[in-house]
């Protein structure tokens, strides 16, 4: 068997990945799905944003109704698994 591996990663690169626009639209394909399968607009938003390090995507409440469906019967967490493919 080989000797070690070692493996250095570009921190700054790593960074540019995870901010990229490919990334973005992967996030953002994602969260419209699981806002499809919660009920959708406008009971339910996907919010993007880009952080220091990263982008992300919420999906939340949007309505009143949005937030009854949630809290009732957990439409919004049982809609996670529709942006996990």
């Amino acid at each position: 068997m080989a000797g070690s591996i070692r493996v250095e990663l570009n921190s700054a690169g790593v960074v540019a990945l995870l901010q990229s626009e490919e990334i973005k639209a992967e996030l953002l394909r994602r969260g419209e799905a699981i806002q499809a399968a919660a009920g959708g607009a406008p009971d339910f938003d996907v919010i993007a944003v880009t952080g220091r390090q990263r982008a992300a995507v919420y999906v939340a409440t949007a309505s009143v109704q949005g937030m009854l469906a949630e809290a009732t019967d957990r439409t919004l967490t049982r809609a996670l698994d529709a942006g996990r493919s």
